[in-house]
């Protein structure tokens, strides 16, 4: 899922922050040609990252030659995450971070945002926090794209040990990206973890209505289900998740808490890797 997200991020960042262009260009500013330039080429590169990423690499080092600065590396980064290169991916976004912050364009912080996530998704939560610090300090991202950086900002905290500090931040979440399943599924882990099952079961409930055949759901509806003591809830919660992805962690851990039942014994919450979710 990260790709679509870099992808949405990225086609909407830079071009429309971009600065007004002054009456005398700099030589680099003119070798990276106009806006409406800029835009096309971003918008092909874009695609191109879809289609063919090995290009894309080739066409963003082009475009930096010629000054397309971090355009060209922000593309790059799309390409690498395409590939699921995310040290490389996330190294690109950074740089292309930086040098918007030279240039004092806007759209840094969704490159600071772009990557975090790519740190998370190489499950290298320290850097990914340290990237989103820098996005969510700069103060310029709004709406999703604010809600965004702030669930990936609590996805680091929890896989860092900081759940208090997480709790702050996926309630922000909630309140800016209240239509990501993932935000609910994130808080309602998080308040089983917490000992909150009253909260776990309601925001469980929110991530079924908008991702019931996600698996990672099921397995933690069961899990939420399992604590409660409904053993009727969790049988069909972590059966869905076996359904739906039989071949992945999750579904595996669906099998796994399945075969408690067989031996007899109190279900216990199952999760592939301590129940928080890493990569989109």
């Amino acid at each position: 899922m990260i790709l679509p997200l870099l992808l949405l991020s990225l086609a909407q960042a830079s071009p429309a922050a971009a600065p007004a262009k002054s009456k005398v260009a700099s030589p680099k500013a003119a070798a990276a040609g106009p806006l409406e330039i800029r835009t096309d080429r971003l918008q092909r590169c874009v695609a191109l990252a879809e289609s063919d990423p090995e290009a894309a690499r080739a066409e963003a080092g082009r475009w930096r030659m010629a000054g397309g600065r971090f355009l060209a590396r922000g593309c790059a980064g799309l390409a690498f995450a395409a590939e699921k290169s995310w040290p490389s991916a996330a190294g690109e976004f950074e740089d292309a971070a930086r040098e918007a912050q030279l240039a004092k364009d806007a759209g840094a912080a969704n490159y600071w945002a772009q990557a975090g996530n790519a740190w998370l998704a190489a499950a290298q939560p320290a850097k990914a926090r340290a990237a989103l610090d820098s996005a969510l300090t700069a103060g310029t991202l709004t709406g999703l794209p604010l809600g965004e950086a702030q669930l990936d900002h609590a996805r680091a905290l929890v896989a860092t040990g900081d759940l208090e500090s997480a709790r702050t931040d996926i309630d922000l979440a909630l309140t800016n990206a209240a239509d990501d399943p993932l935000a609910w599924l994130l808080s309602a882990t998080l308040a089983r973890r917490e000992g909150n099952p009253v909260r776990a079961k309601k925001d469980i409930g929110e991530a079924l209505k908008r991702a019931a055949d996600d698996a990672s759901v099921q397995l933690e509806a069961g899990n939420i289900a399992a604590l409660a003591g409904d053993e009727a809830g969790a049988r069909e919660a972590w059966g869905q998740a076996a359904r739906l992805a039989p071949e992945t962690p999750v579904g595996r851990s669906a099998v796994t808490a399945l075969r408690q039942f067989d031996a007899g014994a109190a279900p216990r919450a199952s999760t592939p890797n301590a129940g928080v979710p890493v990569g989109r």
